[in-house]
């Protein structure tokens, strides 16, 4: 039972941590990646679609993202759905092929990434707290019940504390690490 509440929290944790990773993966730094435009969604036969599931997104350098639609029907929708996803980019085609020049970044635009960044950061490490608290809850229930010992549910509490901590370090690593990537210049 105990040993079922741990196993839990640690995936909820370990999903936490993921989600924060995939929403710090789309502020953009500097460089130009693929995960800044992958997730925008493109009108495709009437269904909104992620642009990676239409076309081939590559970066060839740092500030230039290129996108190679599938289809040559979808060079419109995809460079439309990319203009109106707000990002500040200016996509131009050629015909074929779609390029996305990434302005560099201006320090006032800066500061607003690592504001956003701090707000992922602390909604992945609030959720790891809900995580703790209803692992603990479930745990003090076990022990009102009789199913488990005081000592089982203070180890139990105990184990869970270890993967809070854990898991809130990785996402202030995962913070770290992309507030030096916004503030290089």
């Amino acid at each position: 039972m105990v040993k079922d509440i741990i196993k839990d929290a640690n995936e909820k944790m370990a999903k936490a941590v993921e989600v924060v990773s995939g929403e710090l993966r789309s502020i953009r730094t500097g460089r130009a990646t693929p995960s800044l435009i992958e997730g925008v969604k493109v009108d495709y036969y009437g269904n909104p679609t992620p642009l990676r599931q239409v076309a081939n997104i590559g970066a060839p350098e740092p500030t230039l993202l290129t996108v190679q639609p599938w289809e040559k029907s979808m060079i419109q929708p995809i460079e439309k759905a990319i203009l109106n996803a707000n990002l500040g980019l200016n996509p131009a085609n050629d015909g074929t092929l779609i390029r996305v020049p990434i302005p560099p970044l201006n320090e006032e635009r800066r500061k607003e990434y690592v504001k956003l960044t701090k707000k992922y950061g602390e909604q992945g490490r609030v959720s790891i707290r809900n995580i703790r608290r209803d692992a603990n809850d479930s745990l003090k229930k076990l022990e009102k019940n009789k199913e488990i010992s005081e000592d089982e549910k203070a180890r139990g509490e105990e184990e869970v504390q270890k993967l809070t901590d854990k898991y809130t370090k990785q996402i202030d690593d995962l913070l770290e690490q992309k507030e030096k990537e916004i503030m290089e210049v």
